[in-house]
């Protein structure tokens, strides 16, 4: 959808370049969510950690998504102006692209 628009955009492969826990951070930030909301609870790895009954203690939280990639959410845009979302269906990619 992003180039069916034009839209310029970069395509990080979060599984090969992980983000950071300040990425992380950052983009909780703009998304407005906390690290538990954006967390894939049904990947085998979210069960041998124990996520579902885990405290819901954000820094940890956010630690445990930057060592297991594989539990976040995607795709996540997050354009220029500071915004972001979890593009998970068309209506959220739109809104990304109307900014």
């Amino acid at each position: 959808m992003l180039d069916d628009a034009g839209e310029q955009f970069v395509l990080r492969r979060y599984l090969d370049d992980p983000p950071s826990v300040e990425e992380l951070t950052d983009v909780l930030a703009k998304l407005g969510l906390e690290p538990w909301e954006i967390t894939r609870l049904g990947e085998p790895v979210a069960a041998e950690l124990g996520l579902a009954d885990r405290p819901r203690e954000r820094a940890a939280w956010i630690r445990l998504l930057a060592e297991h990639p594989i539990l976040i959410q995607r795709p996540i845009i997050v354009t220029d102006d500071g915004q972001a979302w979890i593009a998970r269906d068309e209506e959220s990619v739109r809104k990304a692209i109307a900014g």
